[in-house]
C-alpha cells in the first residue's frame, strides 16, 4: 500500500472542499456574469423607516436582516412574552441561501434555505434589479413592485 504524502492529502482537500458545500451537498455554482460579479459583496439598505445588511458572495451564497427603525420592546426576562415577541419580530425579514442572476431578464432569484418565517423556507425570492449611481442597487420583487435601495458598505 503507498503512503498519501502530505502534498496528496492537500490536494484532496482542495478537491472534496471545492465539490461539496457545507451541508455535505454539492456546491453552488458560482456567478459568472458582468452583473452577477456586481452583487459581490455587503450592502445596507437606503430607507428611512428601516436599516438592513445583505450579503453576496462569490461563491453563490447569501443572506438578508432587514428589521424597522421603531423602538422594539425589550423582554423583561430571559424568555419574551407573546406581546413582545410579536413585537420583536414584527417588521423585522431575515432568511439566508443561495442566489442566481438572470441577466438577460435582469432578475435575481433568492433560494431560501432559512428563515425567520417559517413559510419561507424553501420559497425562492425574486426580485428584478437596477444598478444606479453611486454604488447603488434596486431590488424590485416581482410580486410587489416596491423599490428597495441598497448602498454597497464601505
Amino acid at each position: 500500500m503507498r503512503k498519501i504524502t502530505s502534498v496528496g492529502m492537500a490536494v484532496l482537500v482542495v478537491i472534496l472542499l471545492t465539490q461539496l458545500g457545507t451541508d455535505g451537498t454539492s456546491g453552488q455554482a458560482a456567478p459568472a456574469g458582468e452583473d452577477a460579479k456586481r452583487f459581490i459583496g455587503t450592502w445596507r439598505a437606503v430607507q428611512e423607516n428601516q436599516i438592513g445588511v445583505m450579503i453576496y458572495d462569490s461563491l453563490g451564497n447569501m443572506a438578508v436582516q432587514v428589521m424597522p427603525t421603531r423602538t422594539r420592546q425589550k423582554y423583561a426576562g430571559a424568555q419574551p412574552t407573546p406581546d413582545e415577541a410579536k413585537d420583536a419580530v414584527t417588521g423585522y425579514l431575515a432568511y439566508f441561501g443561495t442566489y442566481t442572476v438572470d441577466e438577460r431578464a435582469h432578475t435575481i432569484t433568492h433560494h431560501r434555505k432559512g428563515a425567520l418565517n417559517p413559510g419561507q423556507v424553501g420559497e425562492d425570492a425574486i426580485r428584478r434589479y437596477e444598478f444606479g449611481p453611486g454604488d447603488r442597487l434596486v431590488l424590485i420583487p416581482v410580486d410587489t413592485g416596491n423599490r428597495i435601495m441598497w448602498e454597497r458598505a464601505k
